[in-house]
C-alpha cells in the first residue's frame, strides 16, 4: 500500500521536510513534553534524513485527548500509527518515557512485523531491566508531586514557577509518570539492532552503571556517550547531539527493511 507520508496526521503534525530522503528517523518526546521539541532538528540533520516527531494523545495539538497511563497500549497505538511510514529504512530517537516507548515498539515490531529500526537511540532512561531507584510518585497529591518533579530535577524549572503551566501539564506529567513507574520488563527476544544510550552528566535518574546496562538489551553493538547537563541536556548540548546522530546516521547501510 503506498502511503502519502507528506500529510499530517495526529501521531506525525507535520508534513515530511524531506519525504524524499531514504532514511526516517522518529523521535518520541519526554515525560509531558510533545513533538515541537524536535521539530527544529531538521535543520541540523542531513537533508538525507526525513525528521517526524511523535505527537502522543494529551498534549499541544492533541490536548484535548486523555493520556495514555500504561505503556503496552500506547505502544500498540504508535505501532499502528507508524506501520505505513515504515516502508523504508527507518531510526528511532527517544527521551525519557520516549525511550522507554522506543524500546518497547522496537521489540513489538521485531517479534509481530519482522522489522526493525536501523538504530535505536535511547536518551535520559536507565536500562529498563534496571530497577527504579525512586519512590513512586504519580499517585501524590498535586503539591506533594510538584515538589517530588522539582527534586527530581526532571521538569523544566519555568514549568515549575508558572502556575497556570502547572494546572494544564500536571494531569499530563501525572499520567506519563504512571506509564513509567507502572512499567515492568519482561525478559525476551534481544533486539538485533545497535543500540546508543545517551544521559547528562548531571541527571540524577541515570547511573553511570544504568546506561550501559542498555548492552544487554540487544545482540547487536551499543555504545554510550554522556554529555553536559541534566535531564535536559538535549536542550542545552543540543549541537553535539545532534552531531552525534548525524555521525551515527551516516553510517547506516540503507537497505530495505524486510517485512513478512
Amino acid at each position: 500500500m503506498v502511503i502519502d507520508t507528506t500529510k499530517a496526521n495526529p501521531w506525525l503534525p507535520w508534513p515530511s521536510v524531506h519525504p524524499q530522503a531514504p532514511l526516517r528517523l522518529f523521535c518520541f518526546p519526554y515525560a509531558g513534553g510533545g513533538a515541537s521539541m524536535f521539530r527544529s532538528w531538521s535543520r541540523e540533520l542531513p537533508l538525507e534524513v526525513d525528521l517526524r516527531p511523535i505527537q502522543f494523545p494529551g498534549r499541544e495539538r492533541r490536548l484535548r485527548e486523555d493520556p495514555y497511563t500504561h505503556i503496552m497500549p500506547l505502544v500498540h497505538a504508535t505501532k499502528q500509527a507508524l506501520l505505513p511510514y515504515l516502508d523504508k529504512p527507518f531510526a528511532f530517537f527517544g527521551h525519557c518515557l520516549g525511550a522507554l516507548v522506543a524500546f518497547e515498539l522496537s521489540r513489538q515490531l521485531q517479534a509481530e512485523q519482522h522489522l526493525q529500526p536501523t538504530i535505536l537511540f535511547v536518551s535520559g532512561h536507565r536500562a529498563p531491566q534496571m530497577p527504579d531507584r525512586f519512590t513512586p510518585a504519580h499517585r501524590l497529591s498535586d503539591a506533594e508531586f510538584a515538589a517530588e518533579l522539582r527534586q527530581r530535577n526532571g521538569t523544566r524549572e519555568e514549568v515549575l514557577q508558572n502556575p497556570d503551566v502547572m494546572h494544564l501539564v500536571l494531569p499530563l506529567l501525572r499520567a506519563d509518570f504512571t506509564v513509567c513507574e507502572t512499567y515492568t520488563y519482561t525478559p525476551g527476544e534481544l533486539l538485533r539492532c545497535p543500540i546508543v544510550a545517551f544521559s547528562g552528566a548531571g541527571d540524577k535518574a541515570v547511573l553511570p552503571e544504568e546506561l550501559v546496562s542498555w548492552s544487554a538489551m540487544t545482540s547487536g553493538p551499543c555504545a554510550t556517550q554522556t554529555f553536559p547537563g541534566d535531564h535536559f541536556f538535549l536542550q542545552t548540548a543540543r549541537s553535539q547531539l545532534l552531531q552525534r546522530l548525524t555521525r551515527d546516521l551516516a553510517q547506516i547501510k540503507l537497505e530495505p527493511p524486510v517485512s513478512p
